[in-house]
């Protein structure tokens, strides 16, 4: 799209023109009644101006010119996909459901959700300008990643952005072209968006570069990508290939438990044989597969993938309160067995391995349009819980300044001589939980619980303040910080002052900021989740410090992780190094999510907040909008 075609089109301005009308045209009013007209056009002008009634960007929405430029000319033709060479839905199960498929939940009158995203007012001129050219800025640096991807690794799964070449992580089934669809979509690059769809249409989904198949992975690169870019662009042939994976997916699903599997054993499936349980998972594995099954279901008319999903939301929900930490499901858990374990283990995170299992539990809500009373349960139980066990204030220089919060990560001993547990808090954070004020602000909105708003409030500012931190601008993957001496109650501010002392008494690595002990991954991978966050902030309070904050942290992700030998984005090895002294090095790797999650996240941010509203779609974990049914 170009710079024009971004511009808005002339339109009718709402004022009032001034009228060469004949003396006396109004001679019927009084000289009191002219000028009480004139004031109240004048007012109504000026309410106008400044958004009156809340309307936002009054002009054609950006949604609506969006769709009208790519759905124009030949963006509409037919794709003929190619039928994977395993008919996934024709596969015989070896462990057939006992039991009728679960339905979709129905929306009951008064159920449905509140709005989420703030009112926007009329955009000021000097605002307007600003954000048009820092969202350009992210344009352009997505299009030359993406340059980079089509001209050297063209339907491998990753670019490889300093050696120029491209290697297959992922089943070999083009990872970044299909996580990237909808961010072409959105971005308004029809020609590339094009390309990518028929090159989609030839994938072969029964032929993968590994015999074993991530149902995880599978299920939030391919298979959102696929239904997002259906539901912004109606292409039927990516609901064809959306519900050939749907169907693979499910095939991890045919166990004696219907529990899933973590890999699909592609040879197994091959040769006639069952697929095998793992003895313990990561919890975000199993966890992360609702929006997904749920929505294909939605736009299928097919209750089996979200019956698939029911299965395991009704373990999780007679479960939670019956951990060691209650509301919290450990990091590992095992679907093994006639009775699968999801209590026992005795660590607790909001990070890697646990992260996008929670984020879905509120999403689901959202997407569903519903307020069953197992799903809310489970986002308001987890909630409550992470924010009694897991945040923590952390002690740095001027505390009032920095109203943050940090997630960290809670051991349960359990003592047998007591038959008590013991919480012990480890102030080890790292980016991946950068997720989470994004999700507790979205909660806010969704439970009508101004409380998580605000924490979410406070847990993004701390990832916030820990990219400000560091000299490049970035935070790194893994850090430990100084948690405040007592764990006060209400976490409050004043709660936690500067101690110097303590300080210079704390075993800690040299060299990082006030606060930070320890670094033990120095690396920035590209990661979304803190620019996540950010943006969920913006488009709920519509404050503008959150744009700010965007922007400075795109500055930062630019200057550090470009590759100069191709365009391309590349992961920075140390983010703790200063760039005036020395120079930044990359690692050989750019992640799909690079152009599926962070820029899109950063394009969002600086884009009219129709365009993707949370109040239409709802973001899978991979950023991936899912379009919600109409009520």
């Amino acid at each position: 799209m170009t710079d024009a075609m971004l511009k808005d089109k002339p339109q009718g301005t709402g004022r009032l023109r001034t009228l060469n009308r004949p003396h006396g045209a109004l001679s019927w009013l009084s000289k009191r009644s002219e000028r009480l007209l004139v004031t109240f056009t004048l007012g109504l002008m000026v309410f106008y101006i400044l958004g009156g009634f809340g309307r936002a960007f009054p002009e054609a929405p950006e949604s609506v010119r969006l769709e009208r430029h790519m759905n124009t000319g030949q963006a509409l033709r037919r794709y003929k996909g190619v039928q994977s060479s395993i008919e996934w839905s024709k596969l015989e199960p070896r462990y057939p459901p006992k039991q009728p498929p679960t339905q979709l939940p129905t929306t009951r009158p008064g159920t449905a959700h509140p709005p989420i995203q703030h009112r926007f007012g009329r955009e000021p001129g000097h605002e307007r300008k600003t954000r048009d050219a820092r969202r350009r800025a992210v344009r352009d640096l997505t299009m030359k990643s993406w340059s980079a991807y089509r001209r050297y690794a063209w339907k491998k799964d990753a670019l490889l952005p300093l050696s120029a070449t491209g290697k297959d992580q992922f089943s070999g089934w083009a990872a970044t072209l299909v996580d990237s669809l909808d961010t072409l979509w959105i971005m308004g690059l029809r020609e590339e968006f094009d390309e990518a769809v028929a090159a989609v249409a030839q994938i072969d989904f029964a032929n993968s570069s590994s015999p074993l198949i991530n149902i995880f992975e599978t299920n939030i690169r391919y298979l959102g990508g696929l239904l997002a870019a259906y539901d912004l662009s109606k292409r039927d042939v990516l609901l064809q290939k959306a519900t050939e994976l749907g169907d693979l997916i499910l095939a991890g699903f045919d166990t004696p438990t219907r529990m899933p599997v973590d890999n699909i054993n592609l040879l197994a499936i091959k040769s006639g044989e069952g697929q095998m349980i793992e003895p313990q998972v990561v919890s975000a594995s199993p966890g992360t597969l609702s929006l997904e099954l749920a929505h294909l279901s939605q736009l299928t008319g097919d209750p089996k993938y979200y019956s698939a999903i029911a299965r395991l939301n009704t373990l999780f929900s007679v479960s939670q309160n019956k951990t060691l930490l209650p509301g919290l499901f450990p990091m590992y858990i095992s679907l093994w067995g006639p009775k699968p374990d999801v209590i026992s283990g005795t660590t607790f995170t909001l990070g890697g391995g646990a992260d996008s299992m929670y984020e879905y539990f509120p999403k689901l809500s959202q997407l569903l349009n519903s307020a069953e009373p197992s799903v809310v349960s489970l986002s308001h139980n987890f909630l409550n819980s992470a924010s009694a066990n897991l945040f923590f204030r952390p002690m740095i220089p001027n505390p009032s300044s920095h109203d943050i919060l940090i997630s960290g990560t809670a051991h349960v001993l359990p003592n047998p001589d007591t038959k008590t547990n013991s919480v012990q808090l480890s102030p080890e954070t790292e980016h991946l939980t950068c997720f989470v004020g994004g999700t507790y602000a979205l909660a806010g909105r969704l439970l009508s619980t101004p409380a998580y708003l605000e924490t979410g409030s406070k847990l993004t500012r701390g990832c916030v303040y820990m990219y400000k931190s560091f000299p490049t601008g970035l935070m790194p993957e893994r850090l430990t910080m100084l948690p405040c001496p007592l764990r006060h109650p209400s976490l409050a501010v004043e709660s936690c002052e500067w101690n110097q002392t303590l300080w210079d008494a704390t075993e800690r690595q040299p060299g990082l900021p006030e606060g930070v002990v320890s670094a033990t991954d120095r690396r920035y991978i590209l990661r979304p989740e803190a620019i996540e966050s950010v943006f969920y902030m913006w488009r709920i309070t519509g404050e503008l410090e959150w744009q700010d904050a965007a922007w400075d942290m795109f500055l930062a992700v630019a200057n550090a992780a470009f590759a100069k030998e191709t365009g391309g984005g590349a992961s920075v090895k140390d983010v703790t190094i200063d760039p005036s002294k020395e120079e930044i090095q990359r690692d050989d790797e750019m992640e799909s999510f690079w152009i599926a999650e962070t820029l899109k996240y950063f394009y969002l941010v600086f884009s009219p907040p129709d365009l993707i509203s949370l109040d239409k779609y709802v973001l899978n974990t991979e950023a991936h909008p899912f379009l919600k049914p109409a009520p």
